[in-house]
């Protein structure tokens, strides 16, 4: 990749100097035409060019031009425009016009990091091999129910591209392993601290938790208030839809946004003091206003609260039958609600998980088989509605008339004990979070060390 990035500076360098020299020649024509006062001939009059020509196929792509040389690496405008039409892809949606700008040079400066780090990345000797990235491309491409081949015509169709998705892949495998490399190993978690984190959560039993994420964007007093206004066109955006998760890893500037702005569950008391107050008056499903925090803002989004070592129904583990039928494309609303409401009947009286493929054969349905469904990890309604069910009822229809209609039946239930997690859980969490703030301070050091041209 690099090698072609210099390829093409070089190009950009010999066209530059090729259109000098017409620019020159376009001066002294012009002089030598005033001196003479001679008519100069049409240079185009050999090719009988029509005066309004009528135009055919599809425009040539914008220029690509230089926005940021990273150690030589050129970032293009296109690079951006890809990724910005990724991000857009991700959250389900078009960009509102007016956050455009600032999102694009959250953009830029992601790029200018992802390329730093597969820089270092390189540097050390590691090398991120095309068939690792094809084998999460996949990955991505059957979540979506696509080959990658549909998964690039679909990026394409939509102003992206599969070449930005494999580059931030690429990216993020090379940061991972460069982290493996130089960091894990060097990372050391005691006996004495797992066991204080013991100790402590044994004396917090009973009290409140939350699962909570978070973006954050520092700000230095010349830009707190563009910060703030950026924050706030976050929140607008996060209010109306869009994915907490894939907004924390484009624009969050803490070590946690690489999973998703994923805080895990904490108290308040481990948080600064104005997240502790803010998070305490939030309940599940909430997102919070910009924070002010030591450096910047933070926005908090709380999934879900719990109370510490103490038993939970929705800890629950569950054995599910899903039972959906589906409606041809165009059916009106009032052509599927006697269906409906006749699905909605037949479901009250399933007979338990034996009855499923019954109800699913007579209303040309399907069924799906999950198990190890964590109650928590069901959408708030959903767990609002099962957490009273008994194993063999199914839940009232849900959907639309576009995704399907269908019905979860409860085919068993294990609850699991409130009990404090190992020794082995809290060292790896101790260390996951060491490995990240070291993390943070050496991309730090490689922004320091970086020659970055802006064009």
């Amino acid at each position: 990749m690099a090698a072609v990035i210099r390829l093409n500076r070089r190009r950009a360098i010999v066209a530059g100097g090729a259109l000098a020299l017409l620019a020159g020649s376009g001066a002294f024509a012009q002089d030598r035409n005033q001196t003479t006062d001679q008519p100069q001939a049409n240079s185009t009059e050999s090719l009988k060019l029509p005066q309004n020509p009528q135009l055919f196929g599809n425009a040539m792509p914008s220029v690509v031009k230089a926005t940021a040389i990273v150690n030589g690496d050129v970032i293009t405008q296109t690079d951006v425009q890809q990724r910005l039409a990724l991000l857009a892809i991700a959250n389900g949606g078009q960009i509102p016009p007016d956050q455009i700008k600032p999102l694009s040079e959250q953009v830029l400066r992601n790029l200018i990091d992802e390329t730093l780090q597969i820089q270092a990345a390189k540097q050390e000797k590691i090398t991120v091999k095309a068939s690792d990235i094809d084998k999460t491309v996949e990955r991505v491409a059957q979540n979506v129910k696509k080959t990658p081949d549909q998964l690039a015509d679909y990026l394409q169709a939509n102003g992206s591209n599969i070449r930005s998705l494999r580059r931030q892949v690429e990216g993020e495998i090379a940061w991972r392993r460069l982290q493996q490399a130089k960091i894990e190993d060097s990372v050391s978690v005691g006996d004495d601290e797992v066991k204080a984190v013991l100790d402590k959560l044994n004396a917090s039993k009973g009290t409140e938790e939350y699962r909570v994420g978070e973006i954050y964007l520092s700000a230095t007093p010349a830009t707190q208030s563009q910060t703030l206004d950026n924050a706030n066109k976050i929140l607008t955006q996060l209010r109306q839809g869009a994915s907490f998760a894939g907004y924390a890893r484009e624009y969050s500037q803490s070590s946690s946004a690489a999973v998703g702005g994923d805080l895990g569950w904490v108290r308040p008391e481990q948080l600064p003091g104005p997240l502790a107050s803010a998070l305490q008056q939030m309940q599940p499903g909430s997102i919070s206003e910009p924070i002010p925090v030591a450096g910047g803002f933070s926005i908090l989004a709380v999934q879900d609260t719990r109370k510490i070592l103490t038993p939970d129904p929705r800890d629950a583990v569950l054995s599910l039958k899903q039972v959906s039928i589906t409606f041809p494309k165009g059916t009106t609303r009032e052509a599927a609600e006697p269906v409906v409401s006749r699905f909605a009947d037949a479901v009250k009286n399933i007979g338990g998980c034996g009855g499923a493929e019954k109800i699913a054969a007579e209303f040309h349905g399907d069924v799906v088989t999950s198990d190890q469904v964590k109650m928590r990890d069901l959408p708030t309604a959903l767990q609002n509605l099962m957490l009273p069910m008994q194993v063999g009822q199914a839940t009232q229809p849900f959907g639309s008339l576009e995704e399907g209609v269908r019905t979860l039946v409860i085919c068993g239930r294990d609850q699991v004990d409130a009990t404090a997690p190992s020794y082995d859980d809290i060292y790896n969490q101790l260390n996951e979070e060491r490995i990240n703030s070291r993390a943070q301070r050496y991309l730090r050091d490689l922004r320091r060390d970086a020659v970055i041209e802006f064009r």
